[in-house]
């Protein structure tokens, strides 16, 4: 089915504008490019003495830094060459009669996206608008596996298989968790927090003396003139660090609760993605932890990011199949046949 293999190349490219955008952002290339959806007025990085030369014009004193532009640009590109491919997905949707409400609500989710994008480079990286747009990719990159899975997967169950109740609540709470925290990630990244505290396993010294939190999650930030580097001050940025470890803490009490009720069910396929939760939950506590111990290496931390992405999609996986094997579901399908 032709959907279907879209669909695969959308979560791959998705997958890749994920880890470009993690590459930009922590590579500090957002601003790489002044404007948008160009650079420095051109579709391009401005190269030769021409294009230089009217790019200084457009933005003068600016520093052409080609190789932060080029990142930027880069991830431009790959992004907008998804959005065709949504928008593409989208048509065979309707005319197939295949998920069509779905593939409407990632239409909206990528334009959304476009603007956020725009936002972020007009707004000088507001913080409010690099979360907006991290968790904007990460909601399509779960949106369009939905999608995929809800055209693939053939469910063969007996009634005494079915997914209980507390499973069932289980993977809703660390899917929540899970959301939250990915939010959290976000807002360290985007008020530069992640090297405000350099011990484990909570921070160093008189940590509690500087907890602000009020000031650390105001989410509308006063005006300025660039956000890039952050502009809260030590305490505000170490709150929201500890916070987003505490998070940490939490997510792993759920995701582990979660894998020890997959592995109490009867069905293989809940016992494998018990071991695939537990392989993604050590390795992202790892790479957290490497982290703050090698003061934030891009690939860790860019690695960092990929983990996240992964450990929401397989967390949604196991969402999608303990709540589409329900008894109400197939009775709920056969009316509709």
């Amino acid at each position: 089915m032709v959907l279907k293999q879209m669909l695969k190349l959308s979560l791959v490219l998705t997958f890749l504008v994920i880890l470009l955008g993690a590459y930009t952002r922590l590579a500090d290339a957002g601003l790489g490019c002044p404007d948008w959806p160009g650079c420095y007025g051109q579709l391009s990085v401005p190269s030769d003495h021409t294009e230089l030369a009217s790019a200084q014009r457009l933005f003068p004193g600016m520093e052409i830094e080609q190789g932060k532009a080029w990142l930027e640009m880069i991830h431009r590109y790959f992004a907008g060459s998804l959005g065709v491919l949504v928008l593409a997905i989208s048509v065979v949707a309707f005319i197939t009669k295949s998920e069509r409400s779905l593939s409407s609500l990632i239409v909206i989710v990528v334009v959304f996206q476009a603007l956020l994008g725009m936002w972020t480079v007009t707004l000088k990286l507001m913080p409010l608008v690099v979360m907006g747009h991290l968790l904007g990719g990460f909601t399509l990159f779960s949106l369009l596996a939905l999608m995929y899975w809800r055209l693939t997967t053939r469910a063969s169950i007996h009634t005494a298989d079915m997914p209980t109740t507390g499973l069932k609540l289980t993977a809703v709470f660390a899917f929540v968790a899970v959301i939250v925290q990915i939010a959290l990630g976000g807002w360290t990244s985007s008020n530069y927090a992640a090297l405000m505290c350099t011990e484990l396993p909570i921070c160093e010294g008189q940590w509690r003396d500087y907890l602000d939190f009020q000031t650390a999650f105001q989410w509308v930030q006063a005006p300025q003139p660039s956000y890039e580097f952050g502009t809260l001050d030590y305490g505000a940025r170490m709150t929201i660090h500890i916070v987003h470890r505490f998070g940490a803490m939490v997510v792993s009490v759920l995701v582990l609760a979660l894998i020890w009720q997959l592995l109490k069910q009867n069905q293989y396929r809940y016992r494998q993605q018990a071991v695939r939760l537990g392989f993604l939950l050590v390795v992202q506590v790892l790479l957290g932890i490497s982290n703050v111990v090698f003061s934030l290496p891009l690939v860790i931390a860019v690695a960092h990011n990929l983990g996240a992405a992964l450990l929401l999609l397989n967390v949604l996986y196991v969402n999608h199949l303990v709540w589409r094997l329900s008894p109400n579901h197939y009775a709920m399908r056969r009316l509709i046949r």
